[in-house]
């Protein structure tokens, strides 16, 4: 019998645990699994805001496909079509013409993307906070603006860039805006023109309420930490317009701000639009608890899903409820969907999927955050602990572990890193500034 071929589009939380998964739970005469994604890497998305913050090496915070998945063919490219009904994926590889790859299964995982609205100035002012290469850039970007606003004496110049905005309350904008916020207040140290006083961070919440996925007092706890740093907390209040830098909120507020964080939720992947596979009204994949693609009452043979993209029935919530769009339940979605792939192939029936929400934890800065696990709630030291904690036995890899750890280690002894690279986003400006043109 010939090894059926698996394909896996995306190689975020769901794609390289369920690849790591297969190569390591199906045999080579069984399967052969391969994975398409445009990066060469997985990035640990929890670990974003201490990349930023400087607490870890960025390149800790990613995972090398090549290396994790020796057993899987790797592609660097993206999924342009998916024709499920011929069970065959357009792949655009970063060089050269797009091809056909046919497959027996494929797991759809593409994961998500901002969620952005059409505000004016948004497109143009804006940055999110869901790669690696966003990360970077912000760290630079915050620490370039301590630099003009040290250099420069006009009021309005320093004001402007001292104004950091982020949009958005839930654990991506929290965390983020927590840890910048201490990354500048420790590199304060270094700029005797500049006081904490001289800084304006705000939070844009359009709720009543931060960290949705914790308890109201959790949430409450966390503004109030927030609030006694110095922090604008603006809960009820959107964001209208951003044109040219000018901050207008709906409170009816009105500030220039030379740094605009958008983190207000993720949608699915728009690539998605490009499949013939069955969704619902949030674009999300319709899939049953076993995570096989469902067409109303139709189960669609060999397709799979998990993680963002998908809409899978949450067993243990009340009828009609959905597993929600976090890495506990991606990472755990694709055990199972692997160990069912494996199981279908062997001719055995698929397993539902079912976990309970255990809870969450978040970092509100170095020592510092907020764990609500099993029902137990944590505050200060012990949470961020918890966090840490957590999320270590999660990063894959025993090579990411022990580098983050090591990361850990030595910023207990060494003071933080607080510059600025900012030449990493435009290499080649200063050369070609000094390479002559060539006439005509």
């Amino acid at each position: 019998m010939k090894p059926q071929r698996i394909l896996v589009v995306g190689a975020g939380h769901v794609g390289l645990y369920a690849a790591l998964r297969l190569s390591d739970k199906v045999r080579r005469r069984e399967a052969e699994v391969t994975v398409v994604d445009p990066q060469p890497h997985m990035t640990y998305q929890p670990f974003l805001p201490e990349a930023a913050a400087g607490n870890i090496s960025p390149r800790h915070s990613v995972v090398p496909l090549r290396r994790e998945l020796r057993r899987c063919r790797i592609v660097s490219g993206a999924v342009t079509r998916i024709e499920h009904a011929r069970k065959v994926a357009t792949v655009q590889p970063i060089i050269g013409p797009a091809r056909e790859i046919e497959y027996d299964h494929i797991v759809v995982a593409p994961g998500s993307v901002s969620r952005t609205l059409p505000i004016p100035g948004l497109r143009e002012h804006g940055i999110g906070f869901k790669t690696i290469g966003e990360a970077i850039y912000l760290r630079n970007h915050v620490l370039d603006r301590l630099d003009v606003a040290a250099a420069t004496r006009d009021t309005e110049t320093r004001r402007r860039a001292l104004t950091f905005v982020f949009v958005g309350g839930g654990y991506a904008g929290i965390e983020a805006l927590a840890e910048m916020e201490d990354m500048a207040r420790d590199a304060l140290k270094y700029y005797p023109e500049l006081e904490q006083g001289d800084m304006h961070w705000v939070l844009v919440e359009a709720t009543q309420r931060v960290l949705p996925e914790v308890d109201r007092d959790m949430g409450a706890y966390t503004v109030k930490q927030l609030i006694k740093r110095g922090l604008d907390i603006r809960l009820d209040t959107r964001l209208e317009s951003c044109v040219d830098g000018v901050v207008k909120l709906s409170d009816g507020d009105s500030f220039p701000a030379d740094t605009i964080v958008w983190t207000a939720g993720v949608k699915p992947s728009p690539m998605l639009d490009h499949t013939d596979l069955p969704r619902d009204p949030r674009s999300r994949i319709t899939c049953l608890p076993t995570l096989q693609v469902v067409d109303g009452d139709r189960v669609l043979d060999g397709a799979w899903s998990a993680g963002d993209c998908a809409a899978v029935p949450d067993l243990t919530g009340p009828p009609g409820t959905y597993c929600s769009p976090s890495a506990q339940h991606a990472v755990r979605q694709a055990v199972r969907l692997a160990d069912n792939i494996r199981d279908v192939i062997r001719g055995k029936a698929p397993t539902p999927y079912k976990h309970k929400h255990v809870g969450s934890v978040a970092s509100l800065g170095l020592h510092k955050g907020v764990a609500q696990v099993y029902g137990i709630k944590l505050t200060g030291p012990l949470a961020w602990f918890m966090h840490r904690t957590y999320h270590v036995s999660r990063i894959p890899s025993f090579n990411r572990k022990v580098r983050v750890v090591i990361d850990w280690t030595l910023a207990f002894f060494l003071k933080r890193e607080v510059v600025a690279l900012g030449q990493l986003h435009d290499p080649r400006e200063e050369f070609t500034e000094v390479t002559p043109k060539v006439p005509g």
